[in-house]
């Protein structure tokens, strides 16, 4: 049964895309070689470099490790350079959260925590995505 009720009608649109490079120089040359496009800010977090480039209403965000253990490193280690996740603009991300989890979709998540950019985020796992590592994004 799909997840209706709560979840459909607190997603907004489409956030951003995370993309992870293992350099992230390297990667910002080719944005702006190839599409023209360059970041709005650059910025350190946990354990990752983060560009965040604006195209319309949704970024990309390049993301690069700063350590052997961070897990941008552990992806690029089985997965290569590549997207990383897809996170979705969401208002009432705790209300989601509780529904998800009733539902009994796998959380990394429970609760949520402070992204990059100062809003509240989580993760859902995977597995409980065919595959795709979904972020919920809400703005502060």
């Amino acid at each position: 049964m799909p997840l209706k009720c709560v979840v459909t009608r607190m997603i907004k649109g489409l956030d951003h895309i995370g993309i992870a490079v293992s350099n992230l120089d390297e990667a910002l040359a080719v944005y702006e070689k190839v599409l023209g496009l360059k970041p709005e800010k650059v910025k350190v977090f946990e354990t990752q470099k983060i560009a965040f480039i604006n195209v319309g209403e949704t970024k990309i965000e390049l993301l690069a490790p700063l350590s052997k253990e961070s897990p941008i490193a552990k992806f690029l280690e089985k997965r290569g350079e590549g997207i990383q996740h897809i996170a979705l603009r969401v208002v009432g991300i705790e209300d989601i959260l509780k529904e998800l989890k009733n539902k009994g979709v796998v959380l990394i998540d429970e609760k949520p925590r402070i992204g990059a950019e100062g809003g509240k985020i989580a993760f859902i796992h995977p597995q409980s995505l065919k595959g795709v590592l979904m972020e919920l994004c809400e703005k502060p």
